[in-house]
């Protein structure tokens, strides 16, 4: 069995690890690179594999760093399954098609404005090869193993990340190799704790958060002081969030304030018809997760839903405290760039980064400090407060993956670091060695390892 890490791989996003068994190929994962410039032209070339040579894609989960290069692989060829839990192919008929439009829609943008170096610009994939993708979806339920391909099953186990989110258990040539996918936290606020590890005789594990620790102090508290401080000042709150886990999570968040009146009864607007669905997806799935039905009521019912391009709008002319918690998490991209856009120069206002903000990204470099930022073809002043408020993070950090892998019932063969930056990365590895006593290594971008 061999493993070629084709993404994620020095950095955090492009999911893509493609696992050969004799003549037999699956890839785990096929995400979207992002942040750095060079790391998003990855997504403008070919695989460097022959897509017509795959058997099986299997999904850890529906985050577009996972799963939003899915499209594209269709759009280059491939025809076979794709794998997923139940609640992963719900979230990615949602994710898939806003990711296409949203694409569609900036290329549309760019070519009116002329702000593209490329004429005309064209969308990385479109809506006709997302929909062709999810066609290729096939469920299978955690726990359940299944052959996907001669001589190689797959099992999922629950990471607890976001709905749906597993860690995908490979078994070939008599060898069992465990790929983390995204871990959550045991103290998420929705979903539930990993589960364990059964067996491994590898493992690849994220090191998103491998040289940090989250903070302690109860995020909800912290989130109302930033809330208050702001309010006090006539100020908005301006959230990026990711659709997908945090949206809810922040919902929930606000809700719960509201109940404790650690906040005022200020009006909130949730501006991503995707998180929209996202929320009422979580709400159907209501045995995956944490929360009471109570609970899911009042994260669906906080905040006023804004749908339609024209309410998103009205909202840039808002002038009266409230929070506005809008797409994408990073600020790459969505509605929440045209909120930056109109507020970020009133010194009265917050942006509030709720999670991890990829290298190069606009959300990286505003909570370095940048105090200009390029939207739209515009230097925009950033006379905002700007705060990131890490407590959120749906991803386990550095001693929670180390308690993760210490649930393995025998020291694996070797542990392969992926999805981190190359300093969180080379610290988890240390660790590993060094508290655990295992063999670890973080592969090169296009690394070929050979499992003996």
């Amino acid at each position: 069995m061999k493993l070629t890490f084709l993404g994620a791989a020095g950095t955090v996003t492009g999911s893509k690890t493609l696992v050969s068994v004799g003549n037999k190929r699956i890839l785990i994962d096929c995400g979207l690179f992002q942040g750095f410039k060079n790391l998003r032209l990855l997504n403008w070339t070919d695989f460097p594999f022959d897509v017509n040579d795959l058997d099986a894609v299997i999904l850890t989960h529906a985050h577009l760093d996972h799963s939003g290069a899915l499209p594209l692989l269709v759009k280059q060829g491939y025809r076979g399954p794709i794998y997923a839990t139940p609640s992963t192919i719900d979230l990615c008929e949602i994710m898939l098609l806003d990711s296409a439009k949203l694409q569609e829609e900036e290329a549309s943008f760019a070519n009116r404005h002329h702000t593209s170096g490329h004429q005309p610009a064209l969308p990385l994939y479109d809506t006709h090869d997302a929909k062709r993708a999810l066609k290729q979806f096939k469920s299978l339920n955690m726990n359940r193993s299944l052959t996907v391909a001669e001589g190689i099953s797959v099992r999922f186990r629950s990471a607890g990340h976001i709905l749906g989110a597993s860690s995908a258990e490979i078994t070939a040539e008599g060898k069992t190799v465990l790929f983390s996918g995204d871990l959550g936290r045991p103290d998420n606020q929705i979903m539930f704790p990993p589960e364990q590890i059964d067996h491994a005789d590898y493992i690849i594990v994220e090191s998103t958060y491998g040289d940090r620790t989250h903070d302690k102090t109860d995020p909800v508290e912290k989130f109302a002081e930033i809330v208050n401080r702001t309010v006090a000042r006539g100020g908005i709150v301006v959230v990026p969030s990711f659709a997908v886990g945090r949206a809810q999570e922040l919902l929930l968040a606000i809700y719960r304030m509201k109940k404790r009146r650690l906040i005022p009864d200020l009006p909130v607007y949730l501006n991503s018809p995707m998180a929209i669905d996202m929320t009422e997806i979580y709400m159907r799935h209501c045995k995956e997760h944490r929360l009471s039905k109570e609970e899911c009521s009042g994260m669906g019912s906080v905040a006023k839903m804004v749908r339609t391009v024209e309410e998103s709008r009205q909202l840039d002319a808002i002038r009266f405290p409230s929070i506005i918690v809008s797409a994408s998490g990073m600020a790459t991209g969505g509605r929440v760039l045209h909120h930056i856009k109109a507020l970020a120069p009133d010194h009265r206002n917050t942006i509030l980064f709720a999670g991890f903000q990829a290298g190069g990204t606009r959300g990286a470099r505003m909570v370095a400090g940048e105090k200009s930022i390029r939207i739209y073809g515009d230097d925009v002043p950033v006379n905002a407060e700007v705060i990131s408020l890490e407590g959120m993070s749906a991803h386990a950090d550095s001693d929670q993956v180390i308690e993760w892998l210490k649930t393995a019932p025998s020291a694996p063969k070797a542990v392969y670091l992926t999805h981190g930056e190359p300093g969180p990365a080379d610290t988890l590895r240390q660790r590993i060695k060094h508290e655990l006593g295992w063999s670890a290594m973080a592969p090169l971008l296009g690394q070929t390892i050979d499992l003996m």
